[in-house]
């Protein structure tokens, strides 16, 4: 039998073939451990989205034990971003500048005394202390845009407002000397009433071109005391009639409503914030005040019933405290005291309210900014 040849052919074939797949086997081994590689380098490489920095929690509003349990402070700027920006601009008011507003209804230079009076002796004494004490008498204007934008003022600043119309002779008597020494400047409450002398209006305004005087609206009637109950006609006629008697005596919008007797109540402020005042006073003497901090009741205290609470009409700027006159000299070391610790606890807060203003507002109102 003939002996079959070797199928060499065949064979060679078949390793060829095998060889071909050996080899695709083992690229595609090498090229998915390369692309893994790449991956895990790439992961390892690429930095991880951090989450979004969460702002951190901003400090309770300034408290303090030098008030009266119930006068507690009311705040009335509703953006937080601006507050910040106002409170920590380096170009205005430093944290804890202080106002106090003070109240003079007469004063007395006769041997009898009258309601609500201070001697002269007493005005002069509490008048002393406060420039001894450090501070400044600033005008309405410059409390106006305090109290509004914390525009720089001295960090101890006094608002002294004396009540009703007054000759140039006792304005002179008892302002003019702290005028030409000192360069301070008074407020007068002034009623239009439309049987007012001639010679005093015109009396007045010479003070009030002058720049010594600087005089704001109390009404039409000097006996009016406005409160809720007040008929409309009546609120009227307080407020309008304070606009018509300023532009025809004084050429002049007051910013300022002085309330008549202190009299106030939502019904009021409602309509005088129609009218466009920007600033009320009463004669509730809660403490003093700062920016975005004003002391007021939201219940009648039965230790001092005369004090109407302002908090419940939630508008700190038209319901603002003021000192009357013979409780000035006491209260000025409060005030000063007042001023310090608010201004401690600015300081202790103000990386806390930077760091919240860099992260929530400044891409909205730009960085803050620096000196």
């Amino acid at each position: 039998m003939k002996k079959q040849p070797y199928p060499f052919r065949q064979l060679l074939g078949r390793f060829i073939i095998i060889l071909i797949i050996v080899t695709l086997i083992i690229s595609c081994q090498a090229s998915a451990a390369t692309e893994i590689e790449e991956s895990a380098g790439a992961t390892l490489m690429e930095p991880r989205e951090s989450p979004e920095a969460a702002p951190p929690e901003l400090p309770a509003t300034f408290q303090t034990s030098l008030l009266n349990p119930l006068d507690t402070p009311h705040t009335y700027v509703e953006e937080t971003c601006r507050y910040l920006r106002n409170k920590w601009h380096p170009s205005n008011a430093e944290p804890g500048t202080v106002v106090m507003i003070i109240q003079v209804e007469n004063i007395n230079r006769g041997m009898t005394d009258q309601p609500g009076s201070i001697r002269v002796k007493e005005f002069t004494r509490f008048m002393e202390q406060l420039k001894a004490q450090g501070f400044e008498a600033i005008t309405m204007k410059q409390f106006q845009a305090f109290m509004e934008r914390n525009i720089k003022i001295p960090p101890r600043s006094a608002l002294i407002i004396q009540d009703d119309n007054h000759d140039e002779e006792y304005l002179s008597k008892n302002y003019r000397k702290y005028w030409e020494d000192w360069g301070w400047t008074f407020v007068n409450g002034w009623v239009s009433d439309p049987e007012v002398p001639q010679t005093l209006v015109q009396e007045n305004l010479e003070l009030e071109r002058e720049g010594f005087i600087d005089h704001q609206a109390q009404g039409v009637f000097p006996d009016t005391k406005l409160t809720n109950e007040t008929a409309k006609n009546v609120i009227a006629r307080e407020l309008q009639g304070s606009l018509d008697g300023f532009a025809g005596h004084f050429a002049k919008n007051p910013v300022a409503i002085i309330w008549p007797n202190g009299g106030f109540g939502i019904r009021p402020v409602e309509a005088a914030r129609q009218l466009r005042f920007k600033l009320g006073f009463t004669e509730n003497p809660r403490g003093p005040v700062m920016y975005n901090w004003v002391p007021l009741a939201d219940v009648i205290d039965p230790n001092r019933p005369d004090y109407a609470p302002e908090g419940i009409i939630n508008d700190p700027l038209m319901t603002l405290p003021r000192y009357s006159s013979g409780q000035v000299f006491d209260s000025i070391d409060i005030v000063r005291a007042i001023g310090k610790e608010a201004a401690a606890y600015a300081q202790s807060n103000k990386e806390i309210e930077h760091r919240y203003y860099e992260i929530v507002c400044s891409e909205t109102y730009g960085p803050m900014p620096t000196p």
